[in-house]
């Protein structure tokens, strides 16, 4: 990589969707169907360079993009393709600006691609870096908010051409109302543009380098794979994460409710948690892990679902009946863990507010 960044190939997009599915904690939607649109656009010819926080001026208008809707839709409703690009222009034209950047929402899943496919689609550069480190399911919950963004002009589009602007929102709490309300009304999965984001503001609130991060994770699980190497453990050493289970899933239950999906997966313990139960609590994204009813892991720190002999990252619409995971735990960046954020994103935001947030531990600087 250089100072001023680097151009995405289609290489580059296999270890991407891998990595961000890892870091997705279970949603962002399906990475690999966000992989297989990016690589449509490349191949006809369209390029995506790579730029650090600091590449930009300080005046520079950014975008974030992203779907909402819940994941589970999004495997079975494949999205025409413009919706993010579409939001985005029609928040360019309220706001009366020109974005000269994009960034993603969140590095998780197929929501690690959005800012690409707008990229690609609009000749931008895309920011090496995101609004969570990971993934979460409702809008609120990006840095960008957390940290001051305003909650409009925004907008949100469907495949069917249909665009609606939230031209005068008062707080983030309630675009993701509006939002989600519509996005239900869309069809439960449609893409989201915020307001424009100064380059100042965004150098001093995104997670940086995610996008690399993803990368290197990808590269990483797919080089083990290929030389037998224990993929889990080469996960660990890249992520700077730790394993905290491994078993069978026993049980599954989701529901689409309220524009997510809701559920819990249990497992019971294999190997050294052999005669151990887990039980894993999803929206969206995974929430909550305990062991033998103790919480282990906690929002925001990121929990993933692994299969247990190759390594590939399982999305929660992908969980079933049966499969051999390895759980692990990685520390979210600290961006994501001050007593401001955690009032957004910690354990009472998303209905435990019995549980005391602890941090994760990792090997890894916190940048």
């Amino acid at each position: 990589m250089s100072a001023k960044g680097y151009k995405l190939t289609e290489a580059d997009l296999l270890p991407l969707s891998i990595g961000a599915a890892l870091l997705g904690t279970g949603g962002g939607g399906n990475p690999y169907i966000g992989m297989l649109r990016t690589r449509e656009l490349m191949r006809r010819g369209a390029e995506v360079e790579v730029i650090p926080l600091d590449a930009l001026p300080d005046d520079a208008w950014v975008s974030e993009v992203g779907g909402i809707g819940a994941p589970v839709v999004g495997v079975e409703k494949i999205e025409q393709g413009e919706e993010c690009l579409r939001a985005m222009r029609a928040v360019e034209e309220v706001a009366g600006v020109r974005m000269s950047a994009m960034i993603s929402a969140e590095i998780g899943g197929a929501n690690s691609m959005e800012p690409i496919i707008v990229a690609a689609q609009a000749g931008l550069p895309v920011i090496d870096g995101d609004g969570m480190g990971r993934a979460f399911p409702e809008v609120q919950m990006t840095s960008f908010f957390i940290y001051g963004a305003k909650p409009s002009p925004a907008a949100i589009a469907d495949e069917k051409g249909n665009v609606v602007i939230f031209k005068d929102v008062i707080d983030m709490f309630w675009l993701e109302k509006f939002a989600r309300d519509v996005a239900v009304d869309m069809g439960a999965a449609a893409g989201l543009a915020i307001a424009p984001m100064r380059m100042d503001f965004v150098r001093k609130s995104a997670v940086p380098g995610t996008v690399t991060l993803a990368l290197d994770i990808g590269r990483a699980l797919l080089a083990a794979r290929a030389k037998r190497r224990n993929v889990v453990e080469e996960v660990l050493k890249t992520t700077g994460g730790t394993l905290f289970f491994t078993g069978k899933i026993t049980d599954i239950r989701r529901e689409l409710k309220g524009g997510f999906s809701r559920g819990e997966a249990k497992l019971s313990g294999t190997g050294d948690w052999a005669g151990s139960e887990a039980v894993i609590a999803i929206q969206n994204e995974n929430l909550v892990l305990w062991v033998d009813g103790v919480p282990v892991i906690m929002v925001p720190d990121l929990i993933v679902n692994l299969e247990l002999e190759t390594g590939e990252p399982i999305t929660t619409e992908m969980l079933r009946y049966g499969q051999r995971i390895a759980t692990i735990g990685l520390p979210v960046h600290d961006l994501m863990k001050t007593p401001r954020a955690l009032d957004i994103v910690g354990p009472a935001a998303f209905g435990y507010p019995e549980l005391t947030f602890t941090p994760l531990a990792s090997s890894r600087s916190a940048d």
